[in-house]
């Protein structure tokens, strides 16, 4: 069955409207919070980036929820797989996440995970699409959910970050610049670092609730690069609003992106006889990386763009490492989720570990060039299923005679069409992507 509402990555859009508003947000707290309860005694964790919308949609969530007898714990401003381990740990039946991770303040979302942190189950989704079109009722006063807040859950998620590297290991000598994109890691993630001993100058962890990756954080790495030359730092990183992507940038200032990261992690773990398998990249991920693992022996495969895709894959062949070119990295020898605070643990495990630099690990990845062209289209027609898109796509496929690659597919979150054309020669890999994105525009006229 298709779904109504959630999308590849839970339901997203612009705040006030629909179904981004107070009134959807309460009745899917109740949809949500009835469908939890068939599977017995309710316990639901809330969690939100630093968007000035989160408060009036945590208030509805919570109304909603507490009306289908689910008690809530509100954690406040938490990264998103910070809400992922504390359901587990929690032992809660799900975690409420109210974020639209890179977008802008004036977009807002919620994604769900299940007891055991990891995404809701297409069936648990269907059922809370079912129970939204039925009439909202209120369960017996005696039994409305009850309402708590955890304390001391910035102090529970940072002990698990340094958990995820070895008892001892010091990042002392280090001098590392931290963005935070004014998002869910402005407390957790200058803490942690600083805790394993690092320097960290920190950047852009002032949130007001409308600067959220506002020229800063993993999608606008300008700043970091410029305080990472500034401060002569050993490397710089950067996180997304809600904190489960991560990018870095090396003591050059060139930005180092997550197929670049995720190398490193998994050349590492292969080094130490610790990598369960292969690598799970996405149909995005650049054709360098496959090649360099392809040097190594270590198997890859492609999986469609979105975590939760990653995820999937890495559940069926039982692998631990996977992500995406935008910093989504997932490592599942130590949580369930992408996290990033984690995934850039890792980097710096892997360069302490070859007493390399950022720039110098990055070094055996060559990437091919690959240019990526963003087409805004309204509803209607799927300009992919045009003819003239179909017979050009195939045409520059067959000009690149097997050395480059085309791909062509809709935004799982925004109304956008992404043009990506990969091949040796960057001149014609532009002129090719440039060439189908006039096209996609012209047929979405």
């Amino acid at each position: 069955m298709s779904k109504k509402y959630f999308g590849t990555d839970g339901i997203r859009g612009r705040v006030g409207e629909y179904p981004i508003t107070p009134d959807f947000m309460l009745k899917l707290g109740w949809a949500a919070g009835m469908a939890f309860r068939k599977m017995g005694a309710c316990k639901v964790l809330v969690g939100k980036d630093t968007r000035i919308s989160g408060y009036m949609f945590e208030s509805a969530l919570e109304a909603g929820l507490t009306s289908a007898g689910a008690d809530v714990m509100l954690l406040g401003p938490m990264p998103t797989p910070a809400i992922a381990y504390l359901t587990r740990t929690f032992q809660a039946q799900a975690g409420i996440v109210i974020s639209a991770s890179h977008n802008p303040h004036d977009d807002n979302g919620i994604k769900f995970f299940s007891g055991q942190g990891t995404k809701l189950p297409d069936d648990i989704e269907l059922m809370i699409e079912e129970l939204l079109d039925t009439p909202m009722t209120v369960v017996e006063s005696s039994k409305i959910g009850k309402v708590s807040r955890i304390n001391d859950a910035s102090g529970r998620y940072i002990e698990f970050c340094k958990g995820s590297v070895p008892t001892g290991t010091s990042f002392s000598g280090l001098k590392v610049v931290v963005d935070c994109a004014h998002g869910a890691t402005y407390k957790v993630a200058p803490s942690v670092f600083r805790e394993l001993g690092a320097e960290v100058v920190v950047l852009s962890a002032q949130p007001n609730g409308l600067n959220i990756n506002h020229n800063c954080g993993s999608t606008h790495t300008e700043a970091l690069q410029a305080a990472v030359l500034a401060e002569q730092a050993d490397l710089g990183i950067a996180f997304d609003g809600d904190g489960d992507r991560v990018l870095m940038v090396d003591h050059t200032g060139t930005v180092v992106d997550g197929d670049e990261l995720l190398f490193i992690i998994a050349r590492d773990l292969h080094g130490r006889g610790k990598l369960q398998g292969g690598v799970v990249g996405t149909l995005m991920s650049n054709l360098g990386l496959e090649l360099a693992l392809a040097d190594l022996d270590i198997p890859f495969v492609r999986a469609n763009v979105g975590d939760r895709y990653v995820i999937s894959e890495l559940l069926e062949r039982n692998w631990v490492i996977g992500g995406e070119n935008s910093g989504h990295i997932v490592c599942f020898d130590h949580t369930t989720t992408g996290d990033a605070i984690i995934a850039a643990l890792q980097v710096l495990m892997a360069l302490k570990a070859r007493n390399e630099g950022l720039a110098q690990s990055r070094q055996a990845l060559r990437k091919c060039p690959q240019v990526l062209i963003n087409v805004r289209f309204g509803g209607g027609v799927n300009p992919l299923e045009h003819a003239k898109v179909k017979q050009a796509s195939e045409r520059v496929t067959q000009a690149m005679a097997g050395r480059g690659r085309v791909l062509l597919r809709k935004s799982g979150t925004e109304p956008l069409v992404r043009v990506m054309v990969e091949g040796e020669d960057e001149t014609q890999v532009r002129g090719y992507a440039e060439e189908l994105a006039k096209l996609v525009t012209e047929v979405s006229a």
